[in-house]
């Protein structure tokens, strides 16, 4: 079957992302990649993925799914799953750890100290220690493994973007059923983001128990001389269809009350 023109782009990306492993692969075994979902959400928790695989990574005939992925934030929902879906596959050639910080660690710390140590325990849960690390956007302290930082990694290596698909699709679901033990917020389509829905409902019901108590929300902490953050919401004060959440991962975590 002749390739279409899209066809063509999606192999040239694939090679792309897949570029910079490929130079580690030369040095390391194993490599992995890091990313988050739900860092600037006014519930819920900040899930991390850890994404890894070796020097024996198919092509893109043998697997043409592995084609698809990509940052997370630039495919639709329906893709995200269906990447997702192949990513937790047993025959996948990733290795999948999830780890994720609830709404009071991260009040209790902050958000970029949760997200940190919810990155380490997503490398640490990883059925073997890679030899390299990329991560998305910052460094994991003390990870106690060679890592490199990557700005917009998830556009750029092809671990760190199945890791952020991991992530983004793994916390959606958790949404969805936050939304139903907690309804009136419309947690199932914002997953926890400041829309003007999600405002008014605060406004009216207050705080549930997965909300960030450290994170202002514009009518509603005034009187308790927080500091304002952007618009509507979603600053650390300190600085549908149901789908069931996977159970196969390597590691997840989550202390939701």
């Amino acid at each position: 079957m002749k390739k279409t023109e899209s066809d063509v782009k999606k192999v040239l990306r694939f090679q792309k992302l897949l570029a910079k492993e490929t130079e580690l692969l030369n040095t390391f075994s194993l490599v992995a990649g890091v990313d988050e979902a739900g860092r600037g959400p006014l519930c819920g928790p900040v899930v991390c993925a850890a994404a890894m695989h070796g020097k024996d990574f198919p092509s893109a005939e043998e697997f043409p799914w592995l084609m698809e992925i990509f940052d997370s934030k630039q495919l639709s929902e329906s893709k995200r799953e269906y990447v997702f879906e192949r990513l937790m596959g047993s025959d996948s050639p990733f290795v999948i750890s999830i780890a994720m910080a609830d709404a009071r660690e991260i009040d209790e710390t902050n958000i970029l100290r949760a997200t940190h140590r919810a990155m380490k325990s997503a490398v640490l849960g990883l059925k073997e220690a890679p030899g390299f690390v990329l991560v998305d956007g910052t460094a994991i302290p003390d990870l106690g493994i060679p890592q490199e930082k990557v700005i917009k990694g998830d556009s750029l290596c092809l671990a760190v973007a199945a890791a952020s698909i991991a992530a983004k699709v793994t916390r959606d679901h958790i949404m969805l059923e936050l939304d139903e033990k907690y309804p009136g917020y419309d947690l199932a389509k914002n997953k926890g983001y400041g829309t003007a829905f999600h405002l008014k409902a605060l406004q009216k019901l207050g705080r549930s128990p997965i909300h960030r108590k450290t994170f202002y929300v514009e009518g509603l902490d005034e009187d308790r001389g927080a500091k304002k953050g952007k618009a509507g919401g979603g600053s650390d004060r300190k600085g549908a269809q149901k789908k069931r959440v996977p159970d196969n991962l390597a590691q997840l975590s989550l202390f939701e009350e």
